[in-house]
């Protein structure tokens, strides 16, 4: 069991500066999510801390020691991929117990370690079974406790999830956390699915295009974002995202044609918000802060549709009001910053709500939505950073 540190880590290919500056520090029995857009960089950071990548600059160490120079096999961390990699023509004893045989672990101490795997991961039964007769899931543990067996310092997962239908995703993400409470190891996983980071990880980490955005947990990524690609990134459905005019002396926020009051204890709780007085600024609305009934300010828009989810209602409208919208691709800094300065004038439908279901609403008619004033984020229109 041990700590990983990440210090300035640097990937380079050429002309494409994949990961840029990247620090981290995944504490001994903690479970670190690594989550952004395709191509921003989290699985090369990972193949980096595995051994399987060079590193341009920067040092990791494994329990306190650079493991920069040390081979895959050196690291003493055990990896879990997406295709689970196992052995067809093997039984999934033989497969669990392959690497310590390969390391000439003596019988008696193979035989202890996997059948102590195969009672974490209710494996037992299947020992003797081949892994084409398994189900994905049961799969996924054969591949887990192969990794188990090896009693690592740290695990690596690479998102080991995305092979599963949406049903059994959502029961192995319990079952692999239940899993690294037992066993008790430092794990750094890599996803692209924002609700797995948000339901797993004890710290989520965001990376975008190479660059470390925020690590923190959940709740605070979620409350407090500290720039507008890590609020919209994190949450489902996304957050809303429109430009706007603090008008006057702040009292008033003018949102396209519409106007709503800003009450003082906005500004109590962000003082720096105060100097975009008079200027135009991005804020944030989450969808759930728009409701049908209750106080707070009122917007007018028109339903585009309606997604009916049995406990709750989807509304998709539009409003005379321009939204701003984060594209990311990864990839180069250009393509970055063309992203963050991204804006569009339109009054196609690009707002959400969530409403109660069974509300009595249909599509194309127009919709007054409450928005609760104390949770609206403010971001900077010129650096994307938020206002606090």
């Amino acid at each position: 069991m041990a700590r990983v540190l990440i210090r300035n880590l640097n990937k380079k290919y050429d002309e494409v500066h994949a990961v840029k500056g990247v620090n981290l520090e995944i504490r001994d029995r903690e479970f670190v999510v690594l989550v952004g857009p395709s191509g921003c960089g989290k699985t090369t950071t990972l193949r980096m801390v595995a051994g399987l990548e060079s590193i341009s600059e920067g040092e990791i160490s494994i329990g306190g020691q650079v493991v920069n120079e040390f081979t895959p096999g050196e690291r003493d961390l055990a990896m879990v991929f997406q295709n689970y990699a196992l052995y067809p023509h093997m039984t999934v004893e033989k497969n669990i117990g392959y690497s310590l045989k390969v390391r000439k672990v003596p019988k008696a101490e193979i035989k202890r370690r996997v059948e102590e795997a195969a009672d974490i991961l209710s494996l037992k039964e299947y020992l003797l079974q081949r892994p084409g007769r398994l189900s994905g899931g049961q799969r996924q543990r054969v591949a887990m406790g192969r990794a188990i067996v090896r009693e690592p310092s740290a695990f690596l997962m690479d998102e080991p999830l995305s092979n599963l239908d949406a049903k059994l995703r959502v029961q192995m993400r319990s079952e692999i956390l239940q899993i690294q409470r037992r066993v008790g190891v430092a794990t750094l996983y890599v996803t692209h699915d924002q609700v797995e980071a948000m339901t797993m990880g004890d710290r989520v980490t965001v990376l975008r295009a190479g660059v470390l955005q925020q690590c923190d947990t959940a709740q605070v990524l979620y409350d407090q974002p500290k720039n507008v690609f890590v609020a919209s990134f994190v949450g489902s459905p996304s957050m809303n995202l429109l430009h706007a005019t603090l008008t006057g002396d702040g009292a008033n926020l003018q949102i396209g044609s519409q106007t709503i009051e800003v009450p003082d204890s906005v500004f109590a709780k962000r003082p720096q918000l105060r100097p975009f007085c008079g200027r135009e600024l991005i804020i944030g609305i989450r969808p759930e802060d728009l409701t049908i009934d209750g106080p707070g300010e009122v917007l007018v828009g028109r339903i585009g549709h309606i997604e009916a989810l049995g406990f709750e209602l989807i509304v998709h409208f539009g409003m005379d009001a321009r939204n701003y919208v984060v594209e990311d691709k990864g990839g180069s800094e250009e393509e970055a910053k063309e992203a963050l300065e991204a804006t569009t004038l339109t009054e196609h439908v690009r707002n959400v709500a969530r409403v109660a279901a069974r509300s009595a609403i249909e599509a194309g008619s127009t919709i007054s939505l409450h928005v609760n004033m104390e949770h609206v984020h403010f971001f900077d229109d010129a650096s994307g950073q938020s206002i606090w």
